[in-house]
C-alpha cells in the first residue's frame, strides 16, 4: 500500500481548487429567478394589464420589478416559450404572427407575419428551429406545423398534420417534439421530423393541453367534455387509460395540466369549477389527493416554477405547490391584479441568462 504525503506543493494547488468550488457556490446566491408574464392573453379578457412583459422577482414575494412594453403584444398572445440556447423568448400573437425577444438586451429582434399559425409554439433544444401550430381555428387537413428559423423567423418547411393544431412541447432531453390537433397526438423525431407516433382518438373530443415526463414514458392529456385526463404511453404510442377527477364525472372541459418538477404529483385544471385537482402520479394510473380552489375563473392553465416551489395558474393567484396553500397574488405596479395563462420563469446572473423554464408544466426529475 502507498502512502502519500502533502507537502506545501500540493497543499496550495487543492486550497485553490476548494476556493474556486467555494466560490462558484457562493455565485449561486446571485442568480435571480424571475418570471415573465404576457399581458394580455388571447384567450382570456380578466388580468390584462398594457400590451407586452410584466417581470416578477420569485424569490421576493413574486414582486413586480418592471415593465417591457412591446407594441405587438395588443393583438393578445396565443403562446411563450424559450431557449436557454438562444437566450431568447419567441412569441406567437393573434392575427398570425411570430416573434423573438432577446432576454439579455430587452429587445425585440424579429417579427414576422404567415398565412398560418401561429398558436403555442416550441423550439428546439439547439435553439435554431421554431415549430409553430397552425392554430385551433385552421380546421382542415393543412392543420400542423410551421417550421422556423430561429435567428430572424423565415419559414424553413411546414408540416401538414391535420386540423386544429394547437399546443406544441419539445421535450427537454431533445428527443421528440410533440403536437396536439383535433383528437390527435403526434409525436415526432427532434433529429429530422419525422412521425414516431400518431395517437388517436385521444383527449375525449377537441384538442386540448397536455405534458409530458422527463423520461419521455407518460404523455398526459387533457380531456375536452369532462374534467380528467387521458394517459399514453410515449414509447408505444399507445393510450393506456382515462382518469377522471371527482367522485362522480365532471361534464366541464380540462384546460391545463402539469407535473410537478419531480414528477410526483400531477395537477390539472378545471375552470369552470374554479379549482385545480392534484393526483398522486408516483401511481399509474394516477390517483386523486386533493383539489385547490381558485379565486376567479378563467381560461384554465397550471404549471409549476422549475423547484417545485410554487404553482401558477390562469388566474392571479400563487401557491405553495407543498401545503396548497395561496400565498400571494401577481398584481402591477399599480396594485391591479394580473393574470395570464403565458409566462416563462428565467434565471439571470449578473445580466446573463443561465436557465430558462417552460410555460407548459413538465416533469423534470
Amino acid at each position: 500500500m502507498r502512502f502519500f504525503s502533502l507537502t506545501k506543493a500540493t497543499v496550495f494547488p487543492l486550497a485553490c481548487l476548494l476556493l474556486a468550488a467555494n466560490a462558484t457556490f457562493a455565485e449561486d446566491d446571485t442568480i435571480r429567478r424571475l418570471l415573465y408574464v404576457s399581458s394580455p392573453d388571447a384567450a382570456q379578457t380578466d388580468g390584462r394589464s398594457g400590451k407586452g412583459l410584466m417581470v416578477f422577482d420569485i424569490d421576493n414575494g413574486h414582486k413586480f420589478v418592471r415593465r417591457i412594453d412591446i407594441a405587438t403584444f395588443g393583438e393578445g398572445l396565443r403562446g411563450l416559450t424559450g431557449s436557454l440556447a438562444s437566450k431568447c423568448l419567441y412569441f406567437s400573437t393573434t392575427s398570425f404572427g411570430l416573434g423573438c425577444f432577446d432576454l439579455e438586451t430587452d429587445k425585440v429582434l424579429w417579427e414576422k407575419k404567415f398565412t398560418a399559425g401561429c398558436d403555442r409554439s416550441c423550439v428546439s433544444l439547439d435553439g435554431k428551429r421554431i415549430y409553430a401550430p397552425t392554430g385551433w381555428w385552421t380546421a382542415n387537413d393543412e392543420g400542423g406545423f410551421l417550421v422556423v428559423d430561429a435567428h430572424d423567423g423565415t419559414l424553413l418547411k411546414r408540416i401538414n398534420v391535420g386540423p386544429k393544431a394547437h399546443n406544441s412541447i419539445a421535450t427537454l432531453d431533445g428527443k421528440y417534439i410533440m403536437l396536439g390537433t383535433d383528437n390527435k397526438l403526434t409525436i415526432f423525431d427532434a433529429r429530422d421530423d419525422s412521425v414516431i407516433h400518431s395517437i388517436s382518438p385521444v383527449g375525449e373530443v377537441g384538442v386540448f393541453p397536455f405534458t409530458v415526463d422527463h423520461a419521455g414514458k407518460f404523455a398526459y392529456v387533457c380531456l375536452g367534455a369532462h374534467v380528467g385526463f387521458d394517459i399514453v404511453d410515449v414509447p408505444t404510442g399507445k393510450l393506456t387509460g382515462r382518469v377522471m377527477a371527482g367522485p362522480q364525472p365532471i361534464a366541464h372541459r380540462t384546460h391545463g395540466v402539469a407535473l410537478t418538477p419531480d414528477e410526483s404529483e400531477l395537477w390539472i385544471s378545471d375552470e369552470d369549477g374554479r379549482k385545480l385537482f392534484v393526483f398522486d402520479a408516483t401511481r399509474q394510473p394516477p390517483e386523486q389527493k386533493t383539489s385547490v380552489d381558485l379565486s376567479v375563473g378563467g381560461h384554465g392553465w397550471v404549471t409549476f416554477s422549475m423547484d417545485g416551489r410554487f404553482a401558477y395558474c390562469h388566474t392571479p393567484d400563487i401557491f405553495d405547490a407543498k401545503t396548497k396553500q395561496k400565498i400571494g397574488e401577481f398584481k402591477d405596479e399599480h396594485g391591479a391584479l394580473v393574470s395570464s395563462s403565458k409566462f416563462i420563469e428565467v434565471h439571470t446572473r449578473n445580466g446573463k441568462v443561465v436557465a430558462v423554464g417552460s410555460e407548459f408544466g413538465l416533469g423534470r426529475k
